[in-house]
């Protein structure tokens, strides 16, 4: 067991954590939440003592070992990878090296014998004998070729990187397991196999995502940073979300007597525990739901940012008319011969093993880009905005924030002044003196907000997202993912969080060198799909 005890962590006059007592126990999976500068980082930090707290102390019950995931994506550079994944248990490392130390010495005393002998006896105790199986494996199941296991850690890339200090800390079944983002830079596949070795993993894992399908697959807690505290709920990160919002709506609702509460609350209680029969975890989630106390749902101080696209107007039946577009980069052919229409009424989910095949595509039909061959031609009732994966051309000026948005109202709006501009971000959480911010100080997120700001200004019907989760906290994503869920013009997308393309989607189109697969279905459905799965492996092959 891992426990808090009366942590507290100031930085001058900022109280980060207040008081904090929490225990993470054997068995279960909890994710951290909070929203951006709540200090989830940093709550790991000193779990894994990279940062002392004011007052306080962490405390990992006698024995047990700690791991975490690693930040540092230097740090191992001279170090061979299936080295650097055996350095993940400190311990059974530290012996491999002493014992290579003694066998390598020319003058091996009796004293060495011993030494060697109780070495061994400690190594056949730590399963040392299976550890570069088991680290190969790792490995090879986190998508790294056999091929790269004896190179140095400075000839990989950053993303070939992440999955090996990955591999590190799942290494060797750690009592504690500590993840901060696991998911980034990680495929789909690979994700799936993450999800799936946490479901089996029998010890205490603490982890912070803004993948909610990977919180809600894992997590069988949630830990909410709120009001410098950090209060645990029972269930994963959807439950703990729509939870927080009905007890919202609850206060907000003077009116309603007590017991018609409690029937409201139990009710949605009973409806999530029959939708957990669905989960890996079933059984053991629709017990701890069935046991929740009533009185740990409470309203959450987080803002949502107001992400509301209204059309000028419907589109019509004409909306992207495509045919025979390909796209070639540094002589690698990204799509080629794409011919498809959109539809009304279309929310398309595009995807591709090559991620720069679904950018360039939006790069083309948006009007940035030149494609190699073919043509595109969007119908004349359609207004579109995009949000491109890369924004920093938006932001070369030193404009504050109300005159950054104004530069793009469109030119038939009248009456542009500040009160208007001011409504626009105020939706985007910038509000009172925050307009007055300027431009080149912004965080990504700040910046993905604006872009966000300026496309509502657009009124379009029909909206193009590269990647729309990027920079943001999981209070924006939540916000945009029911936006584009409940709006009623045609939205094309790609993205790496699984909730926002499932839960939009009803067309997936991937772009492959050799041509497009098009299906009428869910993104669940069309990763299931065991036709879909051999169409794709021959346009790849």
């Amino acid at each position: 067991m891992l426990s808090v005890n009366n942590l507290s962590l100031q930085f001058g006059k900022r109280v980060l954590f207040d008081e904090v007592n929490v225990k993470f126990v054997n068995g279960n999976c909890y994710g951290i939440i909070g929203a951006n500068g709540a200090g989830k980082s940093t709550f790991l930090k000193i779990l894994t003592g990279d940062q002392d707290p004011t007052t306080g102390r962490v405390e990992l019950e006698p024995g047990k070992r700690m791991a975490f995931l690693k930040q540092n994506h230097f740090e191992f550079d001279k170090v061979q990878v299936l080295q650097t994944v055996i350095m993940g248990h400190k311990r059974l490392y530290e012996i491999m090296v002493e014992k290579d130390a003694l066998y390598a010495k020319e003058d091996f005393s009796d004293a060495d014998g011993m030494k060697t002998a109780e070495l061994e006896g400690e190594f056949a105790d730590l399963e040392g004998w299976n550890a570069e199986t088991d680290a190969a494996t790792l490995l090879s199941n986190l998508g790294i070729d056999e091929s790269k296991h004896y190179l140095l850690m400075e000839e990989l890339s950053n993303d070939l990187k992440v999955r090996i200090l990955l591999a590190q800390a799942l290494f060797g079944n750690p009592d504690v397991l500590i993840l901060d983002e696991p998911t980034n830079d990680l495929d789909l596949k690979t994700i799936s196999w993450l999800e799936d070795f946490l479901l089996d993993f029998r010890n205490t894992v603490i982890v912070v995502s803004h993948d909610r399908h990977f919180l809600d697959t894992v997590c069988t807690h949630i830990c909410d940073i709120d009001y410098s505290k950090i209060n645990m709920f029972t269930g994963n990160y959807s439950f703990w979300y729509q939870s927080s919002q009905l007890a919202t709506r609850q206060r907000s609702d003077k009116n309603k007597k007590a017991e018609e509460k409690k029937k409201e609350l139990l009710d949605f209680i009973a409806r999530f525990s029959a939708n957990a029969s669905k989960s890996k975890q079933a059984t053991s989630r629709r017990k701890m739901l069935d046991n929740l106390d009533l009185e740990e749902i409470q309203p959450s101080s987080r803002r949502y940012p107001g992400i509301t696209f209204h059309q000028e107007r419907d589109a019509g039946n004409q909306i992207l008319n495509i045919e025979h577009l390909s796209k070639t980069v540094e002589g690698k052919t990204l799509f080629k011969e794409i011919n498809l229409t959109v539809n009304k009424g279309d929310k398309i989910a595009l995807l591709s093993r090559d991620p720069l095949a679904v950018t360039n595509f939006f790069e083309i039909v948006a009007g940035k880009l030149a494609a190699d061959r073919g043509t595109y031609e969007w119908g004349t009732t359609v207004t579109h905005a995009y949000l491109p994966q890369e924004n920093s051309e938006f932001f070369t000026g030193e404009h504050n924030l109300m005159d950054w948005l104004r530069q793009f109202v469109p030119d038939h709006v009248k009456d542009v002044d500040e009160p208007f501009l001011r409504g626009f971000l105020g939706k985007m959480l910038f509000s009172g003196e925050d307009v007055m911010k300027m431009t080149n100080v912004l965080s990504g997120g700040e910046k993905v907000r604006c872009m966000l700001s300026r496309m509502m200004l657009q009124n379009p019907n029909v909206i193009l997202l590269d990647q729309p989760t990027n920079h943001l906290d999981l209070e924006s994503i939540q916000s945009f993912n029911e936006q584009c869920t409940d709006y009623k013009g045609i939205v094309l997308l790609t993205s790496h969080d699984h909730t926002f393309m499932q839960t939009v989607a009803n067309r997936i189109i991937e772009l492959t060198p050799k041509g497009i697969i098009d299906r009428l279905m869910t993104f669940d459905e069309y990763l299931a799909d065991e036709r879909v799965k051999g169409l794709r492996n021959e346009l790849y092959s």
